[in-house]
């Protein structure tokens, strides 16, 4: 799959901008740059320069001066992809852009597909595909948290957590491949105890890293939270409070969300999606009945769900309010749930003492004077689990990955079981090359398919 040729793409964005970045790799890209670089200093050469230089000088096509630039010279093996690369900085123009990849295109030059330059850099072996697939994640990250788990990933992360495993696995497939051929001489080669500790490893820590899954995932695109609550409570003022923008209609006339509206905010580094919902009540409209029936949706489907209710209607009817909760908790078992009480400004520092003192963890705020906003939002980074990031925590991400590490599991599994059911050798030898498979698809150690790869890198940027 590795070709000799030499691509070329804009690394920078398309467009206008003071600097644009030219990338070019294969084996004659310093060689077809040479041709049509000028150096400021008579008589130097690209192919003699050191790597890991830059050089100032010009692009010159038949004594036309296309622009003065900046050449970055990179020798293989010690480059990105692991063959000579070339870098062009020259000014932000898309007309010059242009014209220099036009001149290469027509001297030996193809442009890069999709992803091709970290194609090359996997297929050279100067990162593993866990790693390649993560530069896709860096350039993507709209959050700190984002980014710290893409660079996490980048620098090896899962690879880490897995190679010794994997290395040890091997070891024993090998012993236990031995013991066959020698099955009718009844001889074991491998230490059925340290096996099963191996196993029971493998077993701890792939169930570690599927967990973290729900996790990453959330983090990754931004942890879904739900409003939800009866009409008028306020859940369309707290959304656009929080985004601080007029993005929900807001009104006196109850009902006026009829269908869920979500945006995007991102708190101490970590991205949060707030979806508000249709008020739930009791009605015979139809078009707001579907509108309730997707509020229910979002909130199945979200990480936290905000329970809004309006301060002054439970003031003095904690019981209902509290069976209300209860509700909602039976509805959602699995969801951390936060309860809100709006419109506190409109409550005596009487009344509003009543309510923190009848119902545990109620925060109080008023969405429409933008009371009490900064405690809901440090309440939300607090339930989310950022330790594991701050502790560098292998966080899994990918859902290549994660299907990587079911597949894993359950063949490990059945390892486990062969062990315990003291079944043949010869039997759940196949679960552990299918456990090491799975494993090894995941960095690309073992046979990675065609078509896999060219999925992977088709959703690359051009120039990456």
């Amino acid at each position: 799959m590795i070709k000799n040729d030499t691509i070329i793409a804009l690394a920078t964005p398309a467009g206008v901008g003071a600097i644009s970045v030219i990338r070019l790799s294969g084996e004659n890209a310093i060689t077809i740059v040479d041709a049509f670089f000028k150096s400021v200093r008579k008589g130097k050469t690209l192919k003699n320069q050191k790597s890991h230089t830059i050089h100032l000088g010009h692009i010159v096509q038949n004594d036309i001066l296309l622009d003065e630039v900046l050449v970055s010279v990179f020798k293989d093996p010690n480059s990105y992809t692991g063959e000579n690369v070339i870098e062009i900085s020259c000014h932000g123009s898309s007309f010059i852009q242009q014209e220099i990849i036009q001149l290469f295109l027509k001297n030996g030059c193809r442009m890069a597909d999709n992803g091709e330059f970290t194609m090359r850099a996997f297929l050279n072996g100067k990162m593993d595909l866990s790693q390649a697939e993560a530069v896709a994640d860096v350039i993507a990250s709209n959050s700190a948290a984002s980014h710290q788990m893409a660079i996490q990933q980048m620098r090896g992360g899962i690879t880490n957590e897995l190679k010794e495993l994997r290395v040890q696995l091997l070891d024993f497939a090998a012993l236990i491949e031995l013991e066959l051929d020698f099955s009718g001489e009844d001889v074991e080669f491998a230490d059925r105890t340290k096996f099963k500790e191996l196993v029971a490893k493998i077993t701890f820590v792939l169930k570690r890293l599927i967990d973290s899954f729900s996790f990453g995932n959330a983090m990754k695109y931004g942890i879904p939270v739900a409003i939800i609550g009866e009409p008028n409570v306020g859940k369309s003022t707290l959304l656009n409070t929080l985004l601080n923008e007029e993005k929900a209609i807001v009104s006196d006339i109850a009902g006026t969300t009829r269908d869920a509206i979500e945006d995007e905010i991102i708190i101490d580094g970590v991205a949060f999606r707030f979806i508000d919902t249709a008020g739930i009540r009791e009605t015979e409209d139809v078009i707001e009945s579907i509108g309730i029936r997707k509020a229910y949706e979002k909130a199945d489907n979200a990480q936290l769900i905000i329970f809004l209710i309006d301060a002054n209607k439970y003031i003095y009817s904690s019981e209902e309010f509290l069976e209300e909760i209860e509700t909602i908790k039976i509805r959602f078992p699995n969801k951390r749930l936060l309860v809100i009480a709006n419109k506190v400004d409109t409550l005596s520092c009487h009344d509003t003492s009543i309510l923190e003192s009848e119902i545990d963890n109620l925060i109080l705020l008023s969405a429409k004077n933008k009371t009490g906003i900064e405690a809901l939002k440090a309440e939300l980074t607090s339930l989310v689990n950022i330790g594991a990031l701050s502790n560098n925590e292998t966080i899994v991400t990918n859902s290549r990955h994660f299907e990587a590490l079911n597949n894993a599991l359950t063949a490990i599994t059945s390892v486990q079981q062969g062990i315990d059911l003291e079944i043949g050798t010869d039997l759940f030898s196949i679960d552990i090359r299918e456990c090491l498979r799975h494993l090894g698809n995941i960095t690309g150690e073992y046979d990675v398919d065609k078509d896999i790869l060219g999925h992977i890198f088709g959703n690359f940027c051009i120039g990456k």
